[in-house]
């Protein structure tokens, strides 16, 4: 099979379409013929190796998971022996085991799978296993988000940020979307009640305060967001733009929690059957739309990988393996 292998850690240069053997399925996976996948920005820290720390899960001078892709939306071709859910022809979409999505076949654990929507395409799924998990996990295991209540989102027209605008407005909230005067329509359109242009003022400065944030950028300080949070708020870090400010907020996170009602935290995403399903609900009761921005064949994944490194992209980036 065709697949994206990266030899070592580096930039997008290093990616190669290369003809790999098709990956067999443990008893608790199935493997499906990929159709698409997506690219989160995970992947790219994988693909450098960087932050450092990330090699010691990735390997120190050679990537231990050369095939990178965890999103993937396919069609079933094969399950392991204790598979109940799943059988061969079945539209499937979810995380795949070990990265692989980047592939004309991959494999996925049975608990990290859901039957794809008729009436959402391959591509749509695809776009929703780790920005959709991220951002619901953000909203309600670590935010707790309640009907009625002031949301800010920072990064609201990116990959987490488009799924994160669309859930908080599913759960009631009143949505405030923070990103640039290019996204502003895009981030209305989606269900945000207000929008601020970042270039033109500074959010943590308007006096309007809120019961949760979700910060999905991780440029600004805990100091900076305590302004605006209200005195039994939360605020969910998400995002980082880099190693230093990401531990100085975690140590700075840890002291206002514990002097104030506020709650500063941070978390990883763990992608869960129940939660696949919750998103899975959303989508076809019609409250849950992914936004894509650019679609790249499988042999042009090295231009996704850029796109994305960009830090512009509107919403998800899907790479189309099989049309």
């Amino acid at each position: 099979m065709k697949a994206i292998y990266r030899p070592k850690h580096g930039s997008p240069d290093v990616l190669e379409l290369r003809e790999v053997e098709k990956p067999v399925p443990a008893d608790d996976e199935a493997r499906m013929r990929v159709h698409a996948s997506s690219v989160n920005p995970l992947d790219w820290h994988f693909m450098r190796g960087s932050p450092f720390f990330m090699r010691l899960m990735e390997g120190l001078t050679m990537p231990k998971r050369p095939i990178l892709g965890s999103d993937v939306a396919g069609v079933v071709e094969a399950v392991g022996k204790d598979v109940t859910r799943f059988e061969p022809g079945d539209g499937v979409w979810g995380q795949s085991t070990n990265g692989g999505g980047l592939a004309e076949y991959a494999c996925a654990r049975e608990g990290r799978l859901v039957h794809k929507p008729a009436g959402s395409s391959f591509e749509e799924v695809a776009s929703i296993p780790v920005a959709g998990i991220t951002a619901l996990q953000g909203l309600v295991d670590h935010g707790n988000v309640q009907p009625g209540q002031r949301v800010l989102i920072n990064g609201a027209s990116g990959g987490v940020g488009t799924f994160a605008v669309q859930l908080a407005k599913a759960f009631g909230a009143e949505v405030t979307g923070v990103c640039s005067a290019r996204n502003l329509d895009l981030v209305r359109s989606i269900g945000a009640d207000h929008v601020i242009d970042y270039t033109q003022g500074d959010y943590t400065r308007t006096g309007q305060h809120y019961e949760l944030i979700l910060d999905l950028v991780g440029n600004r300080s805990v100091k900076d967001h305590e302004r605006i949070l209200d005195p039994e708020g939360t605020c969910v870090n998400i995002g980082f733009t880099s190693v230093g400010r990401m531990l100085r907020n975690a140590f700075a996170a840890r002291a206002a929690s514990s002097k104030h009602g506020r709650t500063f935290t941070a978390f990883t995403a763990d992608v869960t059957s129940k939660d696949l399903e919750s998103l899975n609900a959303l989508l076809e009761n019609g409250k849950l739309e992914p936004v894509i921005d650019r679609r790249y064949p499988l042999d042009e994944s090295a231009e996704a990988m850029r796109y994305l490194e960009t830090g512009r992209a509107r919403g998800k980036v899907v790479i189309v393996v099989k049309g």
